[in-house]
Formats: C-alpha cells, sequence, structure tokens
C-alpha cells in the first residue's frame, strides 16, 4: 500500500484492526486479539488478509503499518556515514529529541506543531481516510540526526499537494545531510504524484528561508503578523516548490 492511497476495506473487522493499529503505531499481535471485539477465528482472517493487501506487517509479534515509501541510501560525507531511510516507530525518541534540538535553536513554528502532535498521537506514520503523514531520517551510528516529514491531505481537492519540513541537529550541520533530505522528501513527492510541496517559516528565520531558497524554492505570499514572537508580531512567509 503506498502512502498516497486511500485505505479501504472488505469488511467492518478489518477495519478495526488496521484502525487501532493505525492509531497506535505499533501493537502486540496477542493484545490486539484481546482488544479488538472479534473471534479468534475472525481476528486471525481479517489480519492474514490485511497483512496480504500490504496494510499490515509482522515482526516477532508485533504490527505496524506496511507503507512502502522508498529505500535506504547511504552516503559518505567527510569523517560521517549516513543512512537516509524511511522512520519506523523505533524512531519516535530519536525524532521528538532532533525536532526539538532544532526549534530551540531557530523559531519553526510548524515544526514544533509536529512534535506535540506526535507526543499527543504516540504514533511516527499516520495513514487513513483524512490524512497521512509520512517522515525520513538520516541516522549517524543509527541515531537520528534529522528528518523530512511529508504531511499527505487525503482530501480529494488536496491530494496533489503536500507539506515539506527538515530539519537537521545542530550537531550534524554544515555536511550537506539537510539538502539530502530536503531532495528525498521532493522526490517521494514527485515520484508519487505530487505537483507541489510547500512550507511556512517565520520571516525571523532566516536560515531556514535561505536554505530553501538556494534549493529552488519560491516565495508564494507573505501573512502580516501571523505569530506572535517574544511578544511582537512576526511575519510569516509561505514558501513552495512546484514540479
Amino acid at each position: 500500500m503506498g502512502a498516497n492511497e486511500r485505505p479501504t476495506f472488505p469488511s467492518e473487522a478489518s477495519r478495526r484492526i488496521y484502525e487501532y493499529v493505525e492509531r497506535h503505531g505499533t501493537v502486540k499481535r496477542h493484545m490486539l486479539s484481546e482488544i479488538v471485539p472479534l473471534s479468534a477465528a475472525e481476528f486471525q482472517t481479517n489480519l492474514e488478509q490485511l497483512k496480504s493487501d500490504g496494510y499490515l506487517k509482522e515482526d516477532d509479534g508485533t504490527l505496524q503499518l506496511a507503507l512502502e515509501f522508498g529505500a535506504v541510501d547511504e552516503y559518505e560525507t567527510g569523517d560521517l556515514s549516513v543512512t537516509i531511510r524511511p522512520a519506523q516507530q523505533a524512531d519516535f525518541d530519536g525524532l521528538i529529541e532532533t525536532i526539538r534540538d532544532v526549534t530551540a535553536e531557530e523559531t519553526y513554528v510548524v515544526a514544533e506543531t509536529i512534535a506535540e502532535q506526535l507526543l499527543y498521537e504516540n504514533a511516527v506514520t499516520r495513514h487513513n481516510t483524512v490524512e497521512s503523514r509520512v517522515f525520513f531520517v538520516a541516522t549517524v551510528d543509527g541515531d537520528v540526526v534529522g528528518w523530512t516529514h511529508l504531511e499527505l491531505p487525503q482530501v480529494d481537492r488536496l491530494q496533489d499537494v503536500a507539506k515539506l519540513t527538515v530539519g537537521v541537529h545542530r550537531d550534524y550541520r554544515g555536511v550537506g545531510i539537510g539538502g539530502k533530505l530536503l531532495q528525498r522528501g521532493i522526490e517521494w513527492a514527485e515520484a508519487n504524484g505530487y505537483r507541489k510541496v510547500y512550507n511556512s517559516v517565520p520571516v525571523t528565520n532566516e536560515r531556514a528561508l535561505e536554505f530553501l531558497t538556494v534549493h529552488g524554492w519560491d516565495t508564494e505570499a507573505i501573512r502580516r503578523d501571523h505569530y506572535t514572537i517574544d511578544g511582537e508580531y512576526v511575519d510569516e512567509v509561505m514558501m513552495a516548490y512546484t514540479f
């Protein structure tokens, strides 16, 4: 199942199973069988169908979404070996730490909102009939040091545009990781039929604005006095990359 495909279900039972896993990120099979009100046979039949259809996958008794959204890329930069790959639920703590590191240094309201949403939902990837959310992460020695996030609305009139955010931990900047992450998100969006990715940044975040501009993003609009930062009204710069 692709992240831009709206999930459909052959039965109410399969919908219940899928939605529970989707809301919680991961869940043990034996726990799910006790939570979802189905007979053992019905649970087994519908779970196996969801796995066969590519909606869920199972690893050592743990269920999670089986979204397919990219391969693993590895490259060398300076003395670092960097891996860029689709994020997993196991990356949750590293994502939160990296996003908070970025937002602690620069005002990045959209990223702050993403961190709060992650903490509230306790799930890295979401994919339902209303919204989808995917992350790619950059890791060094297994630790998350950067991310690209794509928010993919399922509303028909918005299905070909995606919100994209990107950030790199301050200790790993200046070696091209941010550019690699940004390109990974853009390439995924283009390959999956999106016509535009966009983001919004406070005008005071000059680093982010310069970064996006250098990588081919354009300013589409400015919303005056959109944020209140340190007691001052601050404009929001709305930027986009169009394919």
